[in-house]
């Protein structure tokens, strides 16, 4: 059976949740035909010096650029971004960070192998159904999985279907610093690291984050005795 051609347009939206799926270059959806265009041009063109004399920092260099370029066209103007408020409560600490116990929490996805959070019922969900279900999860409730802060990295995984994880899976401390944040404590610059460290998909319901689930989770964190969060966003 003979596939029909692709127009352009349908080609650049295969990327994102389509059938070329990859989460490395879903902005591509964002650029015009014109700009895809170039896009590929200097992507190309990188490649062949690429090939001349082995820096492939260019070809990376162009890919990010025009990852830049797609995002700032589909946000828009920030002062209209929706979540942008002036009066952004902030609050200072009661006592200095090297008296402080700090819990970390990440919206990377990571939990401990054994302790899946099996969403949607699924047993073993593959990163790649994850990424297919990728509409599913952006309208369900966070589920937030508990990571022991001395699991080995052999036993952490991760699935998160609104990023790529290739790099995470590989170095977990990307984006679950539990070695780092070990380290400060053992240096004193902070007072200690909470035992339990936190992490959900942060592609979910945003509402229901910020206003049932958040509040909730640091009232429980308070109660465990936790001075300060480390929030790292994916």
């Amino acid at each position: 059976m003979n596939k029909q051609p692709e127009t352009i347009e349908q080609l650049r939206q295969s990327f994102a949740y389509g059938s070329r799926s990859n989460l490395n270059f879903k902005f591509i959806k964002g650029l015009s035909d014109d700009e895809f265009g170039a896009f590929l041009e200097e992507l190309l063109a990188a490649i062949a010096a690429t090939t001349d004399d082995g820096n492939a920092d260019r070809v990376i260099d162009a890919a990010y650029r025009w990852q830049l370029e797609s995002y700032v066209g589909h946000l828009g103007d920030p002062a209209d971004f929706p979540h942008r408020h002036d009066d952004t409560p902030l609050a200072s600490l009661g006592k200095p960070l090297s008296e402080c116990t700090v819990a970390l929490l990440t919206s990377s996805g990571h939990f401990v192998e054994g302790d899946d959070p099996r969403p949607f019922d699924v047993e073993d969900m593959t990163q790649a159904e994850a990424e297919a279900r990728i509409g599913e999860f952006l309208s369900a409730a966070p589920s937030i999985s508990a990571v022991p802060v001395d699991t080995p990295p052999s036993q952490l995984r991760v699935r998160h279907g609104g990023y790529p994880i290739a790099s995470v899976a590989a170095d977990h401390q990307v984006a679950l610093p539990l070695e780092h944040m070990t380290a400060l404590a053992n240096d004193g610059v902070i007072g200690g690291l909470a035992p339990t460290a936190y992490s959900f998909v942060g592609a979910t319901s945003q509402v229901r984050l910020r206003k049932k689930n958040a509040p909730e989770w640091a009232e429980q964190l308070r109660d465990d005795g936790v001075d300060a969060v480390l929030l790292v966003p994916v």
